[in-house]
């Protein structure tokens, strides 16, 4: 797929690649129920049986589609290259937070085409430091890993290096941290659509503990065929001095924000993700 998919007009490909991921949609029941599940757990007060199940096959589709555009952005050579088909809005927030020289940290979430925030970042000349959780095959994770330090970006293993994070923050670095996820680092129960979700600290440590400022940045793929990538003003973090507290206020802040971003288009996010799977009385 990687090879051939510069091969057909974009409109093309996608269309192509959401016609898989309708498919995985039939051919995948596993995922199509968590899918399904967990849809219900955040909507269904919301919407109703058949919505949820329209909605659940969307993101299928939308899953396809999005991964399509990434395996095509790997070929990208220039930003002007990318700009035929990314949009940057809020490039400002970023400029106002950066001449504070204080770091930033770039808050995203798995939503939409997310590493292509990575590549547009990069050619941007910010050198963003990605923190991720490596993947099960080798063979893919390398792939990523590549991806993402093409244009200059720096991956990190998720749990790893944590002082060097801070060394790049208090010299004026960038570090970008996705915290949307249940996985095997340290977290804090806060509420996410409703229900207690396990989520990862260290972008509220890296914060409270830098200064550093907090620019939500997510990305979308829009009724016009078009990936949007909006970069947001800066959230605010409240230091008290009671560490606990404030990282628990923090992460519940961030995550906060986060929902309300999925929820602008939910079908663009990972919902076959098991968010719910770590519970406060296990």
């Amino acid at each position: 797929m990687l090879t051939i998919s510069n091969f057909f007009p974009r409109a093309w490909w996608l269309a192509f690649c959401g016609s898989l991921g309708r498919a995985a949609f039939s051919l995948f029941p596993k995922f199509r129920n968590i899918t399904i599940h967990h849809l219900e757990l955040a909507y269904r007060q919301e919407k109703s049986p058949k919505e949820i199940y329209d909605l659940a096959k969307q993101v299928f589709i939308m899953v396809g589609k999005n991964a399509g555009d990434t395996f095509r952005s790997i070929k990208v050579k220039s930003l002007a290259n990318l700009e035929e088909f990314l949009i940057t809005t809020g490039i400002e927030n970023f400029d106002t937070a950066n001449a504070k020289n204080k770091g930033v940290i770039f808050l995203t979430c798995h939503k939409g085409a997310f590493d292509m925030q990575i590549t547009n970042m990069a050619l941007r000349g910010l050198k963003p430091n990605i923190i991720g959780t490596p993947l099960k095959d080798p063979r893919l994770n390398e792939l990523l890993v590549n991806y993402r330090s093409a244009f200059g970006a720096i991956a990190i293993e998720r749990g790893r290096e944590t002082f060097r994070l801070i060394k790049v923050l208090k010299s004026g670095g960038a570090v970008a941290i996705l915290i949307d996820q249940d996985t095997n680092v340290k977290g804090v129960f806060v509420d996410f659509f409703g229900k207690k979700a396990f989520t990862p600290i260290g972008a509220a440590v890296l914060a409270l503990k830098t200064g550093a400022a907090v620019i939500p940045a997510m990305i979308y793929l829009g009724n016009d065929n078009k990936q949007h990538m909006e970069i947001f003003p800066e959230i605010p973090v409240s230091v008290t001095g009671n560490e606990e507290a404030d990282i628990l206020n923090t992460t519940q802040t961030f995550t906060r924000f986060i929902e309300t971003q999925i929820r602008r288009h939910p079908e663009q996010w990972v919902w076959m993700h098991e968010r719910w799977k770590t519970q406060p009385n296990q």
